[in-house]
């Protein structure tokens, strides 16, 4: 199978990101993770809760859009936030969520076959192609991570 270069970096980059961030985000302590800076802003536990959300919603684009015709998959962030519950959860469950859904996506994107990275799926009300919508989802998730280790990665999203 040949993976085209977008598919094949955003695979690399979410591996490395995975390996990299996932300890680094468990040696934040609990008290910190847990800390809201505003009673309607997320906590950074809060935040890995939100990329858990987000790695849920694009696995199934990645799935689905590989057989569905412009499949239609958006959802609400904060009301995923708060319907999850993450702010109650242990910050290691949230984090190794985070990281199997992750390696989970590299898998598919890794496995799917070439064809199917033109197909397309609607995103944010917009028909994206899942190379498309593999790169930004590494980008989103380079985005929020500098909210939880600022400076981490030098982008800008969106």
């Amino acid at each position: 199978m040949v993976m085209n270069v977008v598919v094949q970096d955003s695979v690399k980059e979410l591996r490395h990101v995975i390996n990299e961030y996932a300890s680094r985000i468990a040696s934040i302590p609990d008290a910190e993770m847990s800390v809201k800076p505003r009673p309607e802003k997320w906590s950074k536990k809060e935040v890995v809760g939100h990329l858990v959300d987000s790695a849920q919603n694009n696995l199934r684009r990645f799935i689905c859009g590989q057989y569905e015709s412009n499949p239609s998959i958006s959802y609400e962030q904060d009301f995923w936030v708060t319907a999850n519950a993450y702010q109650h959860m242990t910050t290691s469950d949230v984090i190794n969520l985070w990281k199997l859904l992750n390696e989970r996506i590299s898998v598919i994107l890794e496995t799917m076959p070439s064809e199917n990275y033109e197909r397309q799926c609607i995103a944010g009300g917009h028909a994206r192609t899942l190379a498309w919508l593999a790169q930004d989802y590494v980008k989103h998730l380079k985005h929020h991570l500098n909210q939880i280790i600022p400076n981490a990665f030098d982008i800008k999203y969106p």
